[in-house]
């Protein structure tokens, strides 16, 4: 009896502490520059989640090495219960198994909340490449011994999706990484390159535009935003099909009461309307399941990306 007391003591600063949090402004990290999907989601979701917190989320884009700079440091701030990340494919799933040294651990040196969202990979072309279609393309790189396609960065699913496209074609298809999406689509529409392995969402308003032509999409069935446009796997292309998505995560240490909120604002915010059509209109479908499910998801895409890199020898450039 007397230890159920002490407990029950002990509890109550921790449930006052927690009741009392936010009392000053949240810093939400984007670990990709402005204009892409880590970008795009994160601005989608911050007003709506400050709103029911009672204090702002401010977006701090901090990019670099393909989402790791801004992922090492939410790492480094264990316990800090002001600090956020939109967690990703990128920083979370693919570099930890790509590149040696990683700063941080994924799966220790975060929390993981929920997810927030997933989407396709488009393959496009710029408007006076020849290709109409995926085994156009194709043809196209067996005749030219190569075609080179830009992404957002090293590292990224984007970047990843290509060279499984690549190697599913048995073709050569070189990648060329930009620091984010904004600079590799205006090269792409330019001409500077003639290809672009891009998110959906980012890519979609060009698409709608016809400033690009998309190819094709990443995952198993046709996406609703572009339902006009196949998949990898009906060009029998299975081999090259994945899955872009983001979530959202906390330093660990952070107390299991500020989690539970977090999965409870989170949960309201991808329920509401206006999030809802928002994301429906570029291709987002919104994220369901709290921690587990969404830890139970990074867990399994280090080690489905472990092994394609193994297998594919693909090296960090």
């Amino acid at each position: 009896m007397l230890r159920r007391s002490l407990l029950a003591a002990l509890a109550v600063p921790a449930i006052a502490r927690a009741q009392a949090w936010p009392d000053h402004p949240v810093r939400w990290i984007i670990n990709f520059p402005p204009g892409g999907a880590a970008d795009t989601l994160s601005r989608a979701l911050c007003d709506s989640i400050g709103a029911k917190l009672g204090q702002p989320l401010v977006p701090e884009n901090r990019p670099g090495a393909g989402g790791m700079v801004g992922a090492d440091l939410v790492a480094k701030a264990r316990g800090d219960t002001h600090i956020v990340i939109m967690s990703n494919a990128a920083s979370h799933g693919i570099g930890p198994v790509l590149y040696a040294n990683v700063p941080y651990d994924t799966l220790r040196n975060f929390q993981h909340v929920a997810l927030v969202g997933t989407f396709p990979s488009v393959l496009c072309v710029n408007t006076d490449f020849p290709a109409r279609t995926l085994p156009e393309f194709i043809a196209e790189a067996r005749k030219r011994g190569g075609i080179s396609y830009g992404s957002g960065g090293n590292g990224t699913m984007n970047h990843l999706c290509g060279q499984l496209l690549a190697k599913a074609a048995g073709v050569e298809l070189t990648h060329v990484p930009y620091r984010g999406s904004a600079p590799a689509l205006t090269d792409t529409m330019g001409g500077q390159i003639p290809a672009i392995m891009e998110s959906l969402p980012i890519a979609l308003p060009h698409i709608r535009a016809g400033r690009l032509r998309p190819l094709a999409t990443s995952e198993a069935t046709r996406a609703a935003t572009t339902p006009d446009v196949p998949t990898f796997a009906e060009a029998g292309y299975a081999a090259a099909q994945s899955t872009n998505w983001f979530g959202f995560s906390v330093p660990a240490g952070v107390p299991a009461a500020l989690v539970q909120r977090w999965v409870g604002v989170i949960h309201e915010a991808l329920a509401d309307a206006k999030t809802r059509e928002r994301f429906g209109n570029i291709g987002v479908v919104p994220g369901t399941g709290g921690p587990a499910e969404y830890t139970a998801l990074v867990t399994n895409e280090l080690a489905r990306w472990r092994e394609v890199i193994r297998a594919g020898n693909i090296k960090a450039e």
